[in-house]
Order: C-alpha cells, then structure tokens, then sequence
C-alpha cells in the first residue's frame, strides 16, 4: 500500500483492508539508504546516554527505538495509534511499546530524558497539540527532537511544469494534513521555550522512481489528485504520460527536502 492510498498517511492503519502491508511499506523505507542516515543523525540530536529514559512517539514497527537503545543503552518507551504497529515492535523486542495517542500521552510530566517523533507531526489532527503533549513528558533539560518532510519544497522534472507544480502542490496541501510544517518546527519550538535549537536539511533526490514508487506512490498521485476533485482527469493521465517519458528519457528527477530539528527544555542549567 502505498503512502497516498491512506487519508492521512499512518493514522489510520488499522481501518485499512489490509493494515500489514503498512509494515512492509516502514521496512522499505528504513532500507532505503536516505532514511537510515536521518534517522541515525536524529538519535544522536537526541543524545541519548545509557539508563536514560526516551520516548518515541509514533514509532511504527519499533525499528528506531531499538536502535536507539542498543547504539545509547538507554531505556527506550514507544506509541503508536495502531495496534499493528504495536504488535510488530513487540515482536521486534521492544517490550515497553504501547498502543497510545499522541495528542493525549498516558504518562506523568517530566518523566522522560529525551523525546522524539518522525515523520509523525505531518499527519498529526492537532499538531500544536501533540507537541505540547511531547513536550510536556520531558524533563527539563532533557532534548527533543522532531523530522518531517516539507512538501513546499518539492520539485519534479518532467515535460510540463505547470502540471507538475499541480499535483505537487496538492500533495502539499490536500494529499497530507501538515505537508508543509516542517520548516516551521523550530519557531514552534522556539514559542514553547525550548533552547539549544538546531535545524538541519536532508534533501531527498529521486532519479529512479521505481526505487521508492512502491512506497510514495509518486507516479499515481495526479490521479489520486483527480479523484479527489482538484485535478482533472486528462490531465491525471496526462501526468502520467510525461511521469513515464521522464523515466524512459533519464530525466526524471524529483526532490523534497526533510528538517532535522531539535532543542533542550529549559529549566535546566
């Protein structure tokens, strides 16, 4: 299943017909290269330190929390919103993941050293609200860190640019809740009174879409685009058409930039 299919990407896993394709969908991107080297740049943003106490929210198949805990030997705590998430980090080995919402933590404030979501605020009903909550369960001094694509970076090279700008831009603004958030990351953090705040750009390139379409879908969303009204039909398939020259030709290229942002609570000297 690819990430378009779903309403709002990963919030709603468990109402798919078939919800463990999603775990195939998270373990093709941890695969990938350019996720492995972000996601091993946000643990040591976190700088986790053995006994400390983590939490990741909205940790899918648990694969992040364990890695954090066996390169940190620190204590790592796991939610997610679908049970069958859950249940993969269970078996993964994480024995503290629990099935929980992110908008309302189930756990007492100050309780965690560091906290972490990826890939999660973008998809989020209420992100100011989830970061409070993640917020909230750190102590202080203790260090948060966020990663989030942001879609109003996208750019995409095939015959029609006019069209390409179209359906990226309803990926940006229809095709996900918060696609464009991420560059915003660090004011929100800023005006909650974290400190220490850095921000890094990881920018995603494509050439070869058959390397990721399994998973972003990109080749389809001009007809996710027209069945949800915002684009017409012959211009789906027109999309389509120039997508596929693109490839043929070895010009395709498509490109999103991810923020890397993260900060100490204050509060601590």
């Amino acid at each position: 299943m690819n990430d378009h299919e779903g309403a709002h990407g990963f919030t709603s896993v468990d109402a798919q017909p078939r919800p463990a394709e999603w775990v195939r969908v998270l373990d093709r991107l941890s695969a990938e290269p350019f996720y492995a080297a972000y996601k091993q740049r946000l643990d040591e943003l976190l700088r986790a330190e053995p006994g400390g106490l983590f939490l990741e929210v909205g940790a899918g198949t648990g694969d992040a929390a364990v890695a954090l805990r066996s390169s940190s030997g620190a204590r790592v705590v796991a939610i997610d919103s679908s049970l069958t998430m859950i249940t993969q980090a269970r078996d993964r080995g994480l024995s503290h993941a629990a099935v929980a919402d992110g908008h309302r933590l189930p756990f007492a404030a100050d309780r965690f050293d560091g906290a972490w979501a990826d890939r999660v605020l973008q998809h989020a009903a209420e992100p100011a609200r989830m970061l409070n909550e993640l917020l909230r369960v750190v102590r202080p001094g203790g260090r948060v860190a966020l990663a989030d694509p942001d879609y109003d970076t996208q750019v995409l090279d095939i015959d029609d640019q006019e069209l390409a700008r179209q359906v990226l831009r309803f990926r940006a603004e229809v095709g996900l809740r918060n696609g464009s958030l991420a560059h915003r990351h660090a004011g929100l953090l800023a005006a909650r009174g974290v400190r220490d705040i850095t921000v890094e750009a990881r920018t995603l390139v494509v050439r070869d879409p058959s390397a990721v379409d399994n998973v972003m879908g990109l080749r389809t969303w001009a007809h996710t685009a027209a069945a949800r009204g915002y684009l017409h039909p012959l211009d789906a398939d027109r999309f389509v058409t120039r997508f596929d020259d693109a490839v043929r030709t070895d010009r395709f290229t498509y490109a999103v930039t991810f923020f890397l942002t993260a900060g100490t609570l204050a509060g601590s000297d």
